[in-house]
C-alpha cells in the first residue's frame, strides 16, 4: 500500500474545502426571493365600515 506524502493531503484537504466554500456560495447568492408586495397591500387595505 503506498503512502502518500503530507503534502498530497493539505493539497486535497485545500481542494475539497474550496469546492465546499464555492458550492455553497453559489447555493446562497442564486436563491432569488420573490416578495410579493401587491398581495399583501390587497390584504392589508379591506377597511371596515361600520354601520350603526
Amino acid at each position: 500500500m503506498p503512502q502518500m506524502a503530507p503534502i498530497n493531503w493539505l493539497m486535497l484537504l485545500f481542494y475539497f474545502s474550496m469546492i465546499f466554500l464555492i458550492f455553497n456560495s453559489l447555493n446562497y447568492y442564486s436563491f432569488n426571493y420573490y416578495n410579493n408586495n401587491k398581495l399583501f397591500l390587497k390584504k392589508n387595505k379591506n377597511t371596515l365600515n361600520w354601520k350603526w
